[in-house]
């Protein structure tokens, strides 16, 4: 990815050059104009990750708004099922949909939904997880990301004992570049990886199913620590340990920045997380969706395999950044994360 820039942010609100969004239906680069009756389709692939529902939805419906108060965005979640996703975007192309922004529950067999828009002059905008052929992209360095967890895994273990490895869905785009990025940094670190699994779904329960079959195979309070690849599977792990009766948590990595998995840095059960601020992706993809809407012209992006990109970037968050990551961009108040099971802990970490 060292060909990619890699698009700052500083700010949430991310103007990277995007013509033409100083106001609704603006028109001033000789765009075609009106905005009345647009109509906006997000596709979302699940519901098990809390992100889509509690922050990419939200977040993405407000940032249009703000932007184009006659847009309308016509919200649909495939619940992890490729065919359902199919057929909503053909119900939403059907339905006068002027730009689809696609987060696939399976990439590869996205590229027919890609088709079948273009065919239909519909652009479509790959979220968070990359679609060959697709119009635009935008995600975060998501190699970059399991570089991150690989290189924490190294230095919570100290870059010694057996590990186990628990990837993301062997459908999800993202989950082989996260794995190819942790590989990287683990292969050759003096970290042995005694079992890997590529997790269906991204399955918490499959996690937690997956990690407690290892213990026959090996005590677990021999692993050095745990690669997951995100906060759901580490919360599988980690119920998976304390399931077992483990004296001691190794190390777990994750990612997401899901609340219950700061919670757990917080209180020592998880080593870090990385935290992609989804305000910055929702909103460069509500002002790329709206100036598609308006055929405006769009500038200021990066080649991603064959694909104008934005690419941002991600940051690993462990207990003594807390407070200056994911509290101070208001992602959660310290009220949120410091209930009272937490309270003593974030005492400790300084966090009031």
């Amino acid at each position: 990815m060292n060909t990619i820039s890699r698009v700052a942010i500083a700010t949430a609100t991310l103007t990277i050059g995007l013509g033409g969004l100083s106001a609704c239906g603006s028109n001033d680069d000789g765009g075609s104009g009106s905005d009345e009756g647009k109509t906006i389709a997000l596709l979302l692939p699940e519901t098990k990750t809390t992100r889509y529902e509690s922050f990419d939805k939200p977040l993405f419906e407000a940032k249009v708004k703000e932007l184009c108060d006659s847009c309308k965005v016509d919200y649909l979640n495939a619940d992890q099922d490729a065919s359902k996703q199919q057929q909503q975007a053909e119900s939403a192309i059907t339905n006068g949909a002027s730009v689809l922004v696609l987060d696939p529950v399976d990439g590869k067999a996205a590229t027919t939904i890609v088709k079948s828009a273009q065919g239909s002059d519909v652009p479509v905008v790959a979220y968070d997880r990359f679609i060959e052929g697709a119009d635009y992209y935008i995600s975060f360095d998501n190699e970059r990301v399991g570089q991150m967890q690989g290189e924490a895994l190294i230095e919570a273990t100290g870059g010694k004992g057996d590990i186990l490895m628990l990837n993301g869905s062997p459908t999800d785009p993202n989950a082989a570049q996260f794995k190819k990025g942790a590989h990287s940094a683990i292969d050759g670190s003096g970290l042995n990886v005694v079992a890997e699994y590529d997790n269906p779904d991204w399955s918490p329960d499959n996690a937690q199913k997956f990690t407690s079959s290892q213990f026959n195979k090996v005590d677990p309070g021999d692993l050095a620590g745990v690669y997951a690849a995100n906060d759901g599977q580490a919360g599988g792990v980690f119920a998976a340990f304390k399931a077992g009766g483990a004296a001691e948590l190794p190390p777990i990595t994750g990612q997401d920045a899901e609340l219950a998995a700061i919670q757990r840095i917080v209180a020592g059960q998880q080593f870090m997380t990385v935290y992609k601020p989804i305000k910055a992706e929702a909103d460069q993809a509500a002002e790329l969706a709206v100036d598609l809407a308006n055929e405006e012209k769009i500038s200021g992006t990066e080649d991603f395999q064959g694909v104008p990109s934005f690419i941002l970037d991600p940051i690993a968050v462990k207990k003594d950044n807390v407070g200056d990551t994911v509290v101070k961009d208001e992602f959660y108040s310290v009220e949120d994360i410091c209930t009272s099971e937490y309270a003593k802990a974030c005492e400790d970490a300084g966090l009031s």
